[in-house]
């Protein structure tokens, strides 16, 4: 069975683009609990840029519908990242576990409800 056009032209069919625009940076974010905070807040804030930027343009690269809408979802996730380190300077890893947790189920959930209503690609 051949691939789509869009289909071809998704990262998220390849393990190793997938690997490198999403999965390392959710790596990050957990090497990212055992660091200092502001060096966490570092990470974080360039593994949620770095998905977003990876979504957006997968999203105009291939029509991959719920990277239209995660691309700008992980840049807003970038500011409860800063208001926990710069303005609560919370290095309480707890604290930090619900922000990612939130991330992450945000994510999934983006994810299931724009691909279940309007398709894979639109």
């Amino acid at each position: 069975m051949a691939l789509s056009a869009p289909a071809s032209r998704d990262w998220l069919g390849s393990w190793r683009s997938s690997a490198l625009a999403w999965w390392m940076p959710h790596a990050g974010l957990f090497v990212g609990l055992l660091v200092s905070l502001p060096l966490r807040i570092a990470v974080w804030s360039a593994a949620l840029l770095w998905m977003a930027l990876a979504c957006i343009l997968n999203a105009r690269r291939c029509g991959r519908t719920h990277c239209r809408y995660t691309g700008p979802y992980y840049l807003l996730m970038i500011v409860p990242v800063l208001v926990l380190g710069l303005v609560m300077r919370s290095d309480d890893v707890l604290a930090w576990l619900v922000v990612g947790a939130a991330i992450v189920a945000g994510d999934k959930f983006i994810w299931w409800v724009t691909e279940r209503a309007w398709g894979k690609f639109s």
